[in-house]
């Protein structure tokens, strides 16, 4: 710094530059520049508050080209446009231009090789609503050789469908489905081909391949028709594939195997048996009624009582059916459903082979219906009992009371009504509920 306005000719440099020559004369600029040549390190300060010193420095070191024309720094940047300045137009930028698509249009020579296949395929279903199918099928064959079009395909599997060639319709929608998969026809029109696929093996017997169709038709679009047409399908072939697997020898066989069992008291194994055995003899209630007997070892008393039933409904005269289920029935301890089981039970033992069981269980369900809870008085469950609905609707009946009036006056007068199984039910539910005493 020092070195720089010691310089003999810096004084001489100012004169001579155009921006600094009046410097040379100004006795302000000329004393502050003695300053800074006596005390070089006073002449950063200055230098940067004053900007006649900042340019004659810039001229002396040769870089004044590189300063504002009019020595201001800020000059060469640009002015900060005043809110009311009206903006410049900007410059419109055109959209880019998106280019439509080219949809190549039918060609005149197509249009005409269609309207020449609608012809044939026209005369064709008029030869279908006739019952015409051959014609019809040739037909159908015209107009697809015409004009590639899958629809006609559809129409001749109809018409083959029909004349009952099945396996020629089947290969009719296959071909179908390929050609339309390739020019990605609408999915309906798939759908149905598939579905007079399924139609065809159906009439075939084949119900597994008509499912595997309908299936698929039902993935290309769902429709009313084909779902119903699969659910009767698939419920058919499990009513074919039952009686498929029907085998007397070999019911039998699983029988005594479940008695085996039984014995054993292998009470699951007995259940497996005996479910082979309905497999083998669906027909048979004793299946049924053996596997109930295995099902209430096991405690699974409600799905015995279903048993039972089924039993009985395959034989309404099997007492045994009904003695398990009435057995069912207390274990759960439905009381009244195990006595009216026992009342029928009893109507049907004509020959009363099974008469003591029956009463003893009767009694012993009455009894436990009654029974005093913990606690109660006799007087109190005798109360309770009068107002059982059952012992309500027995007590208003007229002609229980006409059979009690006479019971009372005639005690074996008794004997005789309770020949009647109905009435004499009704009178052990009397006694069991304490209503009749009989010491």
């Amino acid at each position: 710094m020092r070195d720089l306005f010691n310089d003999p000719q810096a004084l001489a440099k100012l004169a001579a530059h155009p921006k600094t020559k009046d410097f040379a004369s100004d006795p302000s600029f000329i004393a502050k520049f003695k300053e800074i040549q006596a005390n070089p390190m006073t002449g950063l300060t200055a230098i940067q508050s004053d900007e006649r010193l900042r340019l004659a420095f810039a001229v002396i070191l040769g870089i004044d080209n590189m300063m504002p024309e009019d020595g201001n720094p800020s000059a060469g940047q640009e002015k900060p446009r005043s809110a009311t300045e009206p903006k410049a137009a900007e410059p419109k930028v055109e959209a880019p231009r998106v280019e439509e698509p080219i949809v190549e249009e039918e060609t005149n020579e197509d249009a005409k090789l269609k309207a020449q296949a609608d012809e044939f395929k026209q005369q064709g279903n008029v030869a279908y609503k006739s019952r015409k199918f051959d014609e019809a099928i040739e037909l159908y064959n015209k107009a697809y050789a015409t004009f590639n079009d899958i629809t006609y395909l559809n129409n001749r599997a109809a018409a083959e469908y029909e004349k009952a060639d099945y396996e020629t319709c089947i290969n009719t929608c296959l071909e179908a489905v390929a050609h339309g998969r390739e020019i990605f026809v609408d999915y309906k029109i798939l759908a149905k081909s598939f579905g007079r696929i399924g139609n065809a093996y159906l009439k075939m017997g084949e119900h597994a391949k008509a499912i595997e169709y309908f299936n698929k038709s039902l993935t290309e679009h769902r429709t009313p028709d084909i779902l119903n047409r699969l659910r009767a399908t698939e419920k058919d072939l499990k009513i074919q594939e039952a009686m498929s697997y029907i085998d007397p020898v070999k019911a039998e066989e699983a029988r005594e195997e479940g008695n085996a069992r039984f014995k054993e008291s292998d009470w699951p194994g007995a259940v497996k048996a005996y479910s082979e055995m309905i497999k083998r003899a669906p027909e048979d209630a004793r299946g049924y009624s053996n596997r109930a007997a295995a099902l209430s070892k096991l405690m699974s008393f409600p799905e015995a009582v279903k048993d039972c039933q089924t039993a009985i409904a395959k034989d309404p005269k099997f007492i045994r059916a009904y003695i398990r289920m009435a057995n069912a029935y207390f274990a759960m301890r439905d009381y009244s459903k195990c006595i009216d089981t026992l009342a029928d039970a009893y109507e049907l033992d004509t020959e009363r082979k099974h008469t003591s069981e029956i009463e003893q269980l009767q009694y012993k369900a009455m009894s436990s219906r009654f029974q005093a809870s913990d606690g109660e008085t006799p007087e109190q469950t005798l109360e309770r009992a009068s107002r059982d609905p059952e012992i309500v609707a027995i007590l208003q009946d007229p002609v229980m009371n006409s059979i009690l009036s006479q019971a009372r006056e005639n005690p074996s007068a008794l004997q005789d009504h309770m020949k009647n199984p109905q009435v004499a039910k009704k009178i052990n539910l009397l006694i069991a509920a304490g209503i009749i005493r009989t010491r």
